[in-house]
């Protein structure tokens, strides 16, 4: 008869540790859920600045397109400060002309490009040398929700009418 008293007082017991094992499963699983939310957020962040990039990029291609194209004209800058890469690339949000560097940028999907003449320039990288170019830098920005890329490129115009060739001199990531 001993048996049956010891066992009725533990009757109580069994409930609270289910309860303990309960509240921990919970900690696990509010855990594990907050890590979930953080990869998606970090995924999703990830793919837009691919995304943004990879639109810069095409933007890159549209402008150099632009300076290949037949007839292709465009005055050197004006000054020093109007050769200068466009300050307003990490921040432009439209087509439009920027009144200090000259700059026109062209809308394109979900980014925009902008063309300046740089002048001449004699003894280039990847040309001949003593060769003379006509260089054009092609500044693109790429946007995809709340990431912004932009890339800039420098292209040099070797000769004109049908003999001239392209090459791209240089490029680089601004943001």
């Amino acid at each position: 008869m001993g048996y049956y008293r010891s066992r009725s007082k533990q009757a109580g017991m069994v409930l609270l540790i289910s309860l303990v094992f309960l509240l921990l499963l919970a900690f696990l699983g509010l855990s594990s859920m907050q890590g979930a939310i953080s990869q998606e957020k970090v995924t999703g962040s990830i793919r837009q600045r691919n995304q943004s990039f990879q639109l810069a990029e095409s933007g890159l291609r549209l402008g150099e397109s632009a300076v290949q194209a037949p007839g292709f004209a465009l005055g050197p800058c004006r000054s020093i400060a109007a050769c200068a890469p466009p300050a307003e690339s990490l921040s432009v949000v439209g087509p439009g002309t920027n009144p200090v560097s000259a700059v026109t940028w062209v809308g394109m999907k979900d980014g925009i490009y902008g063309i300046q003449n740089l002048g001449q320039g004699l003894g280039l990288v990847h040309l001949p040398a003593g060769t003379q170019a006509t260089l054009y830098r092609v500044t693109s920005v790429g946007a995809s929700g709340h990431s912004r890329s932009v890339l800039e490129t420098v292209y040099a115009r070797v000769g004109s009418g049908p003999g001239e060739r392209f090459r791209r001199i240089m490029w680089r990531q601004l943001q």
